[in-house]
């Protein structure tokens, strides 16, 4: 998608949509630092209406473990433009655009981990700095996955009818939820 797609599909002209927008990719920064933050709303309400929480010794951890992990990874795949937009920041968004508006974008993808951190180690045993780190794999898993989840039209039904490319068709949500899960049982069993 070109800047001149967008601006047509707004009613711009491209000259005046230059204007507002640096490039395209600033565009979708601002939409991702957007969706940064309706995410990290919804899921510090979700994380934080947890009203019970055993300590990760106990054995009722594995069961609250998989509810915050399914909280993050369900939150994360029913915002399909989000998980693209998490794929393509590192690879492509954060290029063409000034160091300004990359570190806007940073500072704000920053603030949401940060936010979301504080409510999960508010609730569960983990300390902050392992809050924030399974918030950043959630995100990073969620936008690495999508891409292969989603792949266009004719290769995805590809996947889908060659029984040899099967194991190609990724499930988002069970795979986030089964990698979360795990992360945050392995902080239980390590004491340090």
């Amino acid at each position: 998608m070109t800047l001149t797609d967008i601006a047509t599909e707004v009613g711009m002209h491209k000259s005046a949509m230059l204007r507002y927008f640096e490039t395209r990719e600033d565009i979708f920064l601002r939409l991702a630092a957007s969706a940064w933050q309706d995410w990290a709303a919804e899921v510090r309400d979700r994380i934080g209406a947890l009203t019970t929480c055993p300590t990760t010794a106990q054995p009722e951890w594995g069961t609250t473990a998989r509810t915050i992990a399914g909280i993050l990874a369900q939150s994360l795949v029913t915002r399909p433009l989000f998980c693209d937009l998490l794929a393509h920041t590192l690879m492509n968004l954060e290029r063409n655009v000034s160091l300004d508006t990359v570190r806007d974008f940073k500072l704000c993808a920053i603030a949401e981990v940060a936010a979301i951190g504080d409510t999960l180690d508010a609730v569960t045993p983990l300390d902050a700095d392992q809050a924030r780190s399974v918030v950043a794999t959630a995100t990073s898993m969620a936008g690495a996955l999508w891409q292969m989840a989603a792949p266009g039209t004719h290769l995805r039904a590809l996947y889908e009818t060659d029984p040899e490319l099967a194991h190609s068709v990724v499930e988002v949500e069970p795979s986030v939820t089964g990698i979360l899960t795990a992360l945050l049982t392995g902080y239980a069993s390590d004491p340090a």
